[in-house]
C-alpha cells in the first residue's frame, strides 16, 4: 500500500470533525460587537470602557450583559438585560452589510468539504444574526449550524459545541473546536474537546495558549495551510 493511499484511507476513517465558532474565527466582526455594546449601553446611561468589552466579547450576550452589570454595580433586571441586548443586536444588525470575512474562511471550508471533513459552526449568536453572515461565507441557508437560539446556556458553557458534535453525530472528544476568544477554548476544554485558536478575533497568542489551545494560528488562512498538524491529510 502506498503512503498516499494510506493517508487517503486515514483521511476517511479517522479524521476528526471541526467545530468553528463564527465572530471573529470566520468572519471579522469582533469590534463592531465591541461597537454594537458601547453604543447600546451609552443609550441607557451607562458608560463602560470599550477595551473591557473586547475582554467579555466570545461570551453570550445575556451572560455578557449580567456580568457587566454586576461588575458596576448594578442589579441585572431581566427587563434591562433584554432589553440592552435588544439595542445591542439592532445597532449591529445595521453595521453587517459593512462586515468582511477573515482571511481564507471560504476557502477552509470548502477545502474541508473537499476532503470529507465533517464541519460545523457553532456560535452563540441568534439565527437572525447569523444568517447574513452565512451568506457572506456564500454558505447556503442549510449549511451545518448551531446558533445560541439551540441551546439553553451560550459560552463559556459548553452546551453549543456539544450540540454540535451531536448534530454531527461524533463524540465532542472526537472533534477539534476552533476559536478566537479565551471563551471559546474555556467552552472546547468542559466539552472534553480539542481547542485550536486563532488571532483575529484580538486575543494574544499567550492567552489562547493559557485558555487550553493544543495550537494557534493566525487566522483562517493560515490554519488552512497547516491541516496536516491536526491530523487532516490533504494528499
Amino acid at each position: 500500500m502506498s503512503k498516499k493511499t494510506n493517508r487517503r484511507q486515514r483521511a476517511s476513517s479517522d479524521i476528526p470533525a471541526l467545530l468553528f465558532d463564527l465572530d471573529g474565527t470566520l468572519v471579522d466582526t469582533v469590534y463592531e460587537h465591541v461597537l454594537a455594546w458601547s453604543e447600546a449601553l451609552q443609550d441607557e446611561g451607562i458608560h463602560y470602557p470599550s477595551w473591557k468589552i473586547h475582554r467579555r466579547v466570545g461570551m453570550g450576550g445575556e451572560i455578557f450583559v449580567k456580568a457587566l452589570l454586576r461588575e458596576i454595580g448594578t442589579t441585572a433586571i431581566e427587563s434591562k438585560v433584554k432589553r440592552l441586548g435588544e439595542i445591542k443586536k439592532k445597532i449591529f444588525m445595521g453595521w453587517i452589510s459593512k462586515v468582511q470575512i477573515l482571511p481564507g474562511a471560504r476557502e477552509l471550508l470548502k477545502r474541508l468539504s473537499q476532503l470529507g471533513v465533517p464541519w460545523i459552526i457553532a456560535t452563540s449568536g441568534g439565527k437572525d444574526e447569523v444568517a447574513p453572515l452565512l451568506k457572506l461565507l456564500s454558505l447556503p441557508s442549510d449549511a451545518p449550524l448551531v446558533t445560541g437560539d439551540d441551546v439553553k446556556k451560550a459560552k463559556p458553557e459548553p452546551d453549543v459545541f456539544l450540540a454540535a458534535a451531536e448534530r454531527l453525530g461524533v463524540a465532542v472528544s472526537d472533534c477539534i473546536i476552533v476559536g478566537d476568544s479565551v471563551w471559546d477554548l474555556l467552552a472546547a476544554r468542559r466539552a472534553k474537546g480539542l481547542g485550536v485558536g486563532l488571532l483575529c478575533g484580538g486575543y494574544g497568542r499567550d492567552e489562547l495558549d493559557r485558555a487550553g489551545a493544543y495550537r494557534v494560528y493566525k487566522d483562517p488562512a493560515e490554519l488552512l495551510g497547516h491541516l496536516e498538524e491536526l491530523g487532516i491529510y490533504t494528499d
